[in-house]
């Protein structure tokens, strides 16, 4: 009793100061803990991604009851957030709250603007969710199983909550253009099987655990074609007719000719670019600017192989050539994995901090891959069977161009998306609802600018490579310039494709499918080229006030030290590093 006793006498002379942190730390760490609670009950693809097994028997809600208490709820937060004083926080703990504040506040403006009447794009969105259920999820045991097909027998009701905030949009005009529905519906269409077999939703019963013994898994795999055909299949159906023959699709292209548009585009500009005042016209003429710079950079490699004729034959010969194809899917893979390899062993000498979790090269499955984009990533999941993983689309190799891997692997793989996302699963003591936190202009610029440090590595071995490294920029240059030309200054799509045409020296197939990405998907694109200028902004204002001390290593390791974050969080953040490594 007397320790107890002294103890709080002690504490009487603490000063007052020491008090309200520890009272803001608290308060802090409530709202965390309460608001993770809320997000993995509200949201299974949150519990999947933290390896939890809470949420693999059931799919997210999208009914007005479910969006309703979720912008109530946020809200809540959001105002007993606010009511901490930040300047009692640590500096971990300002960074935790600041991102928290963030995300609410993103997410609460998606919820005002009402953007559930626009559930999918050409690129991401339920649906395409819905076919990844599986991804992820390690299933050793029947439990594991009865999960999935609950799960897969949630589809209806997932679908047809979509379908109805689709068809909202579609009363008040808030919908998708044209084009976007022709393009999806081909993915949408080819899942509805006459086998349930044939289903990439079945994969998980093909092969099963060892745990499980023969009688259950053939009792599994009939439960798992049932329900497939009776509720997966019907569904996908559901939604191939409703937007072949029922959705009111938009014959216009641009975000800002919607209702309320205006507002709807400025949104996306904030949400994937984090910037907060940046205007569509400024951004627009920034692009024009980098088209016209790297133009220049591209015909100096013309120079330097003496090529006889313009940019445009250039680009043609390019195009054509069979020596810059691969033969087969297996060829590209293998050129891929190769390049990934080359740049593993150069990663010490540019890092300080190398991730622990190892990736792989896959191919895009076959039955997005025609719509689908040039390569992605997909981080592991937490205390699952696999490590990160580049998908390389292997569909039409004749627009898969071998002179554009080393710049598409470093962005993909190292030290881009993978060394990215893999570092910020290893952040001490982080909160969980920053371990998989993802802002587009800083993961897309910093993936951007891996493949200029491409260059310093070493790794474009050719002039060709190199071209390739400038044709991707470019592409990433003409993305400013098309996004805000179409979605507010009335660009068609036939413009769209004209300038990427003209500017890159991209495929036919990818160009088609990366304009009318932009144009299902508003804001997005601006975050690759805008985020990668404020990150070599950063850099150089480094190298400038350190000299002699700036360290390329310790500069890179600054930048990913705490994960993904806004760009004015992330200057913040370089420029307490620069001033602790002043010597």
């Amino acid at each position: 009793m007397r320790r107890v006793l002294l103890a709080a006498a002690a504490s009487l002379l603490l000063p007052l100061s020491a008090l309200s942190q520890e009272s803001a730390s608290e308060a802090l760490q409530k709202i965390i803990d309460e608001h993770w609670a809320y997000t993995i009950r509200e949201f299974p693809s949150a519990a999947k991604a933290a390896g939890l097994d809470s949420g693999n028997d059931r799919l997210a809600s999208a009914s007005p009851e479910s969006l309703a208490r979720q912008e109530n709820t946020e809200r809540e937060f959001l105002m007993r957030l606010r009511e901490i004083p930040f300047d009692e926080l640590t500096t971990n703990e300002r960074v935790n709250a600041e991102l928290l504040e963030w995300v609410l506040e993103d997410s609460l403006r998606a919820l005002e603007l009402d953007l559930a009447r626009i559930p999918f794009n050409t690129f991401s969105g339920f649906f395409m969710y819905a076919l990844t259920a599986s991804n992820g999820v390690n299933m050793q045991d029947r439990e594991d199983y009865e999960d999935y097909l609950s799960q897969l027998a949630d589809f209806p009701r997932y679908f047809d909550e979509n379908i109805a905030n689709m068809q909202r949009g579609a009363e008040d005009g808030f919908v998708l253009p044209q084009i976007v529905i022709d393009g999806v519906l081909p993915t949408v269409e080819a899942q509805v099987k006459d086998d349930p077999r044939a289903s990439s939703l079945y994969d998980p019963f093909e092969s099963m655990s060892s745990r499980i013994d023969e009688a259950t898994q053939a009792e599994l795999q009939e439960q798992g074609a049932a329900v497939i055909e009776e509720k997966v299949i019907p569904a996908f159906a559901r939604l191939a007719d409703y937007l072949a023959s029922s959705y009111p699709a938009s014959q216009t292209l641009g975000a800002e000719q919607l209702p309320n548009g205006k507002a709807h585009y400025a949104f996306q500009i904030r949400r994937y670019t984090t910037l907060t005042n940046a205007t569509s016209e400024e951004i627009h003429a920034i692009g024009l600017d980098e088209v016209q710079r790297i133009r220049d950079e591209m015909q100096a490699i013309l120079d330097e192989l003496e090529f006889e004729g313009s940019l445009d034959d250039f680009t043609d010969f390019l195009r054509r050539d069979p020596q810059f194809y691969a033969e087969t899917p297996e060829d590209l893979l293998k050129e891929a994995s190769y390049i990934a390899k080359r740049i593993d062993l150069k990663m010490p000498g540019f890092f300080g901090k190398l991730a622990r979790q190892s990736y792989g090269i896959v191919p895009v499955p076959d039955e997005i891959a025609p719509n689908y984009t040039t390569g992605a990533y997909y981080s592991a999941p937490p205390g699952g069977d696999r490590g990160g993983a580049f998908w390389l689309n292997t569909y039409a190799l004749d627009q898969r161009p071998l002179y554009e891997l080393p710049a598409l692997t470093l962005h993909e793989a190292v030290p881009g998306h993978h060394h990215q996302n893999a570092l910020a699963l290893e952040i001490p003591d982080a909160p969980e609802f920053r371990k998989n936190l993802y802002f587009s202009a800083y993961g897309e610029g910093w993936a951007l600018y891996a493949e200029r440090l491409g260059d310093e590595m070493g790794i474009y071995q050719t002039p060709y490579e190199q071209f390739g490294r400038l044709s991707y920029e470019m592409w990433r240059a003409c993305r400013l310039v098309i996004d805000t030309g179409i979605h507010t200054m009335g660009w068609s799509r036939d413009e769209a494709l004209a300038f990427l045409a003209e500017n890159t020296s991209l495929s036919q197939g990818n160009i088609r499918a990366e304009v009318d990405r932009y144009i299902s998907w508003p804001g997005q694109a601006l975050s690759y080229k805008l985020g990668e200028i404020k990150i070599r902004e950063l850099r150089e204002r480094a190298e400038s006030e350190l000299g002699d001390a700036f360290d390329i290593r310790e500069f890179h390791d600054a930048i990913l030290v705490n994960g993904a974050m806004p760009l004015a969080m992330l200057e913040r953040q370089i420029e307490r590093y620069i001033e602790a490594a002043r010597p």
